[in-house]
């Protein structure tokens, strides 16, 4: 049995003769936090939609404990909580109609659902909002919605896109400490970031992809590494993006491992 819970081996996503996705090899263990680092149309969301099984790869794959992403996604999707970057929600239902019929797809019982979407609403200060429809929420309010939808069965795996985008301070520090409680229980985290002194403050390894390909690979202390004393991640993101042609191999800078 893999110690990894996500493992993506050799994953493509190709449109006609362009790449989104190239041979990708990346794995993420029981209590890690993975960030996922890339300029625009680097493939972290391509990435992403194939892990959750909406997007089938052209050859690779992305397996959650052996469950390949797209073939199996009933029984994946079982182990994985999702928080896009812009949630959606139907124009009829309030947030407590929405954590309902999440919990009721998720199959919890009714003490279970109770307890969970109480814990969670609490944590998430969602309380005020519940009873208004959820489609008016602010950007912040819907993003505390879908992130209480995505922790509501108890995910092995939280595949996170965005997830500050819209929050303020106060719900950042929030989702900040959920993540280092989940991480500590065992949970995988997998990170996807535009915002590079988040990545540094969250993230236990970082990939950075650039034109569709893994460029680098390590923790930010390996990142920095081959740069000048001092230097911070933004300063190895540049570095690496900077030094990488699209169709340069996926090799790492010196002392930084892919």
């Amino acid at each position: 049995m893999s110690r990894f819970v996500l493992e993506i081996c050799g994953l493509t996503k190709a449109y006609g003769d362009a790449l989104a996705v190239e041979n990708l090899d990346i794995a993420v263990a029981p209590g890690e936090i993975l960030g996922l680092l890339g300029p625009n149309g680097a493939g972290k969301t391509t990435t992403i939609r194939m892990v959750t099984g909406l997007l089938a790869p052209s050859s690779g794959s992305a397996r959650v404990f052996g469950h390949d992403c797209y073939r199996e996604r009933p029984q994946v999707m079982r182990h994985v909580g999702y928080l896009p970057d812009e949630p959606t929600f139907h124009d009829y239902l309030r947030g407590s109609e929405v954590l309902q019929f999440v919990a009721e797809m998720h199959g919890l019982d009714r003490t279970s659902r109770a307890a969970r979407i109480g814990a969670l609403v609490e944590r998430l200060d969602l309380g005020e909002a519940l009873d208004d429809f959820a489609v008016h929420y602010s950007k912040g309010m819907r993003k505390r919605l879908a992130l209480a939808c995505a922790l509501l069965h108890g995910p092995q795996l939280l595949i996170l896109d965005e997830p500050t985008n819209g929050l303020d301070p106060f719900a950042m520090r929030t989702l900040y400490a959920l993540i280092a409680e989940l991480a500590y229980d065992g949970v995988a985290v997998f990170y996807s970031t535009h915002l590079l002194d988040q990545a540094e403050r969250v993230c236990q390894r970082i990939a950075i992809l650039k034109g569709a390909r893994l460029a680098a690979m390590g923790t930010p202390e390996q990142l920095r590494g081959s740069l000048a004393p001092g230097a911070s991640l933004e300063d190895a993101f540049f570095a690496v993006v900077a030094e990488r042609s699209a169709s340069a191999p996926a090799e790492s800078p010196p002392g930084v491992p892919v």
